[in-house]
């Protein structure tokens, strides 16, 4: 990739931030990924973060209000497609957008960003478009780490949902950073750093992205978003984010002045001057599958050292807290010792009967919140319709997950 072109993008360059502006063009409402950090309901013209706009553009639209940003800023040098949903989930648009904004200014510096979910499919084409600079967000390389991001995938007609779905994601990514970077695309990857979630293992991403031929990451502080199933997560701290950056900063380049910009920012990083341009003030409501709601009371196990967290992976359970949970209510019934179904490891001869023993501990249940969870153990519980919940947080916010992971099962039937 030509560094001349870089150079005049002032998100893969931080001298560039100070002298040439950028435009998101907002043509993308619909994503095919639940992210338990995003909700892109709420919209406050002064905020600043990935997935709001004011408005949705059609490609027509854009080219014109690409046209007018251009005539009053002349510094101008990149459009890109940030959303608010996924660039490549609404290709037609994206493409059709590129093509125009390419014809009014075949010099204008191109990019997007995705979740890389499509990106396989889409990679070649983007490369025929001039596309040249792409931004990924990958969040882990573990899927049992995606579970617990990841609410549902949808993929090629059919939805997905814990490390299923997150396994799909991760293999689709890589596949995508590869490809882009092997065919000189400048590739960089965004990463939410989300405390106890995946904060940990945000080294090891780093240093397989750069193995794919990422040439930066951006490790982003996660910031909760009101309506989000992580809305109860506490903030990250710029400080805690500095420390991860100076640890991966030696596997590859930093981005360390990123803004965290909105789907229709424009203007300089610092600077955004979108309300000027903006065409129609109102609420956008995003294109979204939206879950059956969930009747009755369910009965959910959760795997807890003290009962605030869930902190502790279903294997090292002794004992099951048994919730009764109705929407977002929920409440302690009893707590169950696994000695009362299995007589203890003294006189659980076998795995298999240690095994059974849990199975039967757990039969009235609709669902199990532990913090991790082995596959071959969640075949044998949805056998019996039990499904595993994987979670990292406090337990009452794990309850209101477990109810959404449960009316999404439920909607696909």
């Amino acid at each position: 990739m030509s560094s001349v072109l870089t150079d005049k993008h002032p998100c893969f360059s931080a001298q560039a931030q100070h002298q040439y502006a950028r435009m998101h063009l907002p043509v993308a409402p619909r994503c095919n990924i639940s992210c338990n950090y995003c909700s892109r309901k709420f919209d406050c013209v002064n905020e600043s973060r990935p997935g709001v706009t004011s408005e949705i553009l059609s490609p027509q639209e854009a080219r014109e209000k690409f046209e007018q940003v251009k005539a009053a800023i002349p510094n101008l040098s990149v459009i890109g497609i940030a959303g608010p949903g996924d660039a490549l989930a609404n290709w037609e648009e994206t493409r059709k957008t590129i093509e125009l904004i390419k014809q009014e200014d075949p010099e204008i510096l191109v990019c997007l960003s995705t979740n890389g979910l499509l990106l396989p499919e889409y990679a070649p084409e983007l490369i025929k478009l001039g596309v040249r600079h792409v931004t990924v967000t990958v969040n882990c390389i573990d899927p049992a780490v995606g579970a617990q991001i990841y609410g549902t995938i949808n993929y090629e007609g059919k939805r997905y949902m814990g490390m299923e779905g997150s396994k799909i994601l991760i293999h689709n990514q890589q596949e995508g950073i590869m490809y882009l970077a092997g065919h000189g695309v400048s590739v960089k990857v965004n990463l939410v750093m989300m405390k106890i979630v995946n904060d940990w293992h945000i080294p090891e991403v780093v240093k397989r992205v750069k193995e794919l031929g990422a040439c930066m990451t951006n490790i982003m502080p996660f910031i909760p978003a009101p309506g989000s199933v992580f809305s109860g997560l506490p903030q990250t701290s710029m400080n805690e984010v500095a420390a991860v950056r100076s640890v991966c900063a030696g596997e590859v380049k930093q981005m360390t002045h990123c803004r965290q910009c909105r789907a229709d920012a424009i203007g300089l990083l610092g600077q955004d001057r979108s309300s000027e341009f903006r065409r129609r003030l109102r609420e956008t409501e995003p294109v979204e599958h939206k879950p059956v709601p969930f009747t009755g009371y369910c009965k959910v196990a959760v795997t807890s050292k003290f009962g605030k967290l869930v902190d502790l992976h279903f294997g090292q359970a002794e004992e099951f807290q048994i919730y009764h949970v109705s929407g977002r209510r929920y409440e302690l019934v009893e707590t169950r010792r696994l000695e009362k179904y299995c007589g203890g490891t003294a006189e659980c001869v076998t795995e298999d009967q240690r095994r059974d023993g849990i199975l039967a501990a757990l039969a009235d249940c609709q669902a199990v919140l532990t913090m991790r969870i082995g596959y071959p153990v969640q075949k044998r519980l949805l056998k019996r319709g039990i499904m595993s919940v994987e979670y990292c947080y406090t337990v009452e916010s794990g309850l209101l997950y477990t109810v959404e992971q449960l009316a999404l099962r439920a909607a696909v039937g």
